[in-house]
C-alpha cells in the first residue's frame, strides 16, 4: 500500500453524496450511476490515478473506508442520521458533508487536484469545494429533473424546484459537463442553457469480460427456468421505467396464442410494497398474469449474466433514460433489446441493427416487435451478434481514457496517466 506521504501524479475527489458504489442494485436508488462511478474509478485507479470516492453514509455499521481497488477507496462520511434518506433530504445536510470531506482532506495532510461529481447533489458539494480548494469541477448528471419532469406520470413523480435551481446553478458555474451522448448534450444546452462548448459527450461503459455471449439453455438451466419464450426486464421499478406499459404487452401477445413470460429483475422481495409497486401487481393481478410474470428481486451484477443469456430479448419500456445502461449489458451478451425511443436509448440501441425502438407508453407497437423477434430466430441471432461488436466499443477501460483525457483538459498533469490505460488492449 501507498504511505500516505508519497508523491502522486493525480488525486482525484469522487463523490458520490446520495448513493453508493458499492451498493446492491436495483433498489430505489441504486442503478446504473453505482455502476459508473464504481467502474471508472476502477479503471482510474489502474491508471495510476488516486481516487476517493465520497458517499453519505446510510448506515453506521459499514466501515468508514473500504478499500475498493488498487488506488481506489470509499469513504463512508456521516451527514444527518445514517439511515436510507429522500434525495431531496440528503440537500438538508450537504454543509456537513462538505465539512466531513474536507476535514478527511485535513486529517491526511494532502490535496486533491480535481473534483469529479456525480448528481446534482454532488454537483452541489462540489462547488462548495472548489471554493475550499480553487480546484477544478467535472460534472455528470446521469439524469436531468427537466427532463424527468416531462414525462412524470403523476404529480408525486415531480422533481422539486430545488433540484431545478440547483441543477442551472452546477451547469452555469462547473468547468465541465460530461454528458452520456448527443441527445443529453442537446438537453443541457436547451433547457439550461449550457454552453455547448463546455459539454464533453463519453458514452457509458460495460463490462465485455462479465457480460458476454454464452449458451441460452444452460442458462436457463443455472436459473431453473424452462418452458416458454422468455423476456426480461432489469431495473428499478418507478413509473418512470415504464413497466405497465410491457406487462400490458404481454397480456397482448398471451392473448393473440403467443405463450410468452416476463422475468423482472429489481426491486426488494424482502421489504413491503410500495405505492407503484403494489399497482404493478393489481394490474398483474387483472391482466390475469401472475403464471406469466415472475419478480426475482435485485441481483448481483455476477449473477445478471445469466438473466441476459436466458432470455430470448431484453425489453426498456421506460418514458426516459439518460443512457440504458441495461441495452448495453444486454447486447453484450447477445441479446437484441427491445426499447423505447426516448432520451439516450434513441443512440444506445441501434434501432433494426442491435435491436428495435418504439414510441414509448405504445402498447402495440412494442407488443408488435417483441413477436416479431419471437417468431424469427434468425432475426434475433443477427441484432445479438450486432449488439455483441457494438458493445465492444464501449468497454469501460475506454470510458475512463476518455474522462481522463477531461481531466487534463483542465489538469494538464493527468495527461501522463494516459499512456497506462487499457482500452487499446
Amino acid at each position: 500500500m501507498r504511505r500516505e506521504d508519497q508523491p502522486v501524479s493525480l488525486r482525484v475527489a469522487m463523490l458520490s453524496v446520495h448513493t453508493c458504489p458499492l451498493a446492491a442494485l436495483g433498489g430505489k436508488e441504486t442503478g446504473g450511476m453505482n455502476v459508473y462511478v464504481r467502474e471508472v474509478s476502477r479503471e482510474l485507479g489502474r491508471m495510476g490515478v488516486e481516487t476517493d470516492i465520497f458517499t453519505r453514509s446510510q448506515n453506521s455499521a459499514i466501515p468508514r473506508v473500504v478499500q475498493m481497488a488498487e488506488r481506489v477507496r470509499v469513504i463512508h462520511l456521516p451527514a444527518g442520521p445514517e439511515a436510507p434518506l429522500a434525495r431531496a433530504h440528503v440537500h438538508d445536510y450537504l454543509e456537513e458533508f462538505v465539512k466531513g470531506v474536507e476535514a478527511w482532506r485535513l486529517t491526511r495532510a494532502f490535496d486533491y487536484d480535481l473534483i469529479h461529481s456525480h448528481y446534482w447533489l454532488s454537483g452541489v458539494v462540489a462547488l462548495a469545494l472548489r471554493e475550499r480548494w480553487s480546484v477544478p469541477v467535472l460534472q455528470m448528471f446521469h439524469t436531468l429533473g427537466r427532463l424527468k419532469n416531462h414525462v412524470a406520470r403523476t404529480p408525486a413523480d415531480l422533481e422539486p424546484a430545488l433540484r431545478l435551481h440547483e441543477e442551472a446553478r452546477i451547469v452555469a458555474e462547473v468547468d465541465r459537463v460530461v454528458a452520456a451522448n448527443v441527445v443529453e448534450q442537446a438537453h443541457l444546452v436547451r433547457h439550461y442553457r449550457a454552453e455547448i462548448g463546455r459539454i464533453a459527450v463519453i458514452p457509458c461503459g460495460v463490462d465485455t469480460e462479465l457480460f458476454a455471449p454464452g449458451a441460452e439453455a444452460e442458462a436457463r438451466a443455472s436459473l431453473g427456468l424452462d418452458g416458454p419464450p422468455l423476456l426480461l426486464y432489469v431495473g428499478r421499478l418507478l413509473p418512470i421505467k415504464g413497466l405497465e406499459t410491457l406487462l400490458e404487452a404481454v397480456a397482448r401477445l398471451r392473448g393473440r396464442g403467443r405463450a410468452v413470460r416476463l422475468l423482472v429483475v429489481g426491486g426488494d422481495l424482502d421489504e413491503p410494497l410500495d405505492g407503484h409497486e403494489a399497482d404493478l401487481r393489481r394490474r398483474i393481478a387483472r391482466l390475469r398474469l401472475e403464471e406469466a410474470v415472475r419478480f426475482v428481486g435485485a441481483q448481483p451484477q455476477e449473477m445478471l449474466r445469466a438473466y441476459y443469456v436466458a432470455a430470448d430479448a431484453v425489453v426498456l419500456p421506460s418514458y426516459y433514460e439518460s443512457f440504458g445502461m441495461v441495452a448495453l449489458e444486454s447486447m453484450a451478451c447477445g441479446r437484441a433489446v427491445n426499447a423505447s425511443r426516448v432520451g439516450g436509448l434513441r443512440t444506445t440501441v441501434r434501432d433494426g441493427e442491435t435491436g428495435f425502438l418504439v414510441p414509448e407508453g405504445d402498447v402495440w407497437a412494442l407488443a408488435e416487435r417483441v413477436e416479431r423477434l419471437l417468431a424469427d430466430p434468425g432475426l434475433r441471432g443477427r441484432l445479438g451478434r450486432a449488439g455483441v461488436e457494438w458493445a465492444a466499443r464501449h468497454r469501460w477501460p475506454c470510458v475512463a481514457e476518455a474522462v481522463v483525457r477531461e481531466y487534463a483538459s483542465l489538469e494538464p498533469r493527468a495527461g501522463a496517466h494516459l499512456a497506462a490505460g487499457r482500452c487499446g488492449g
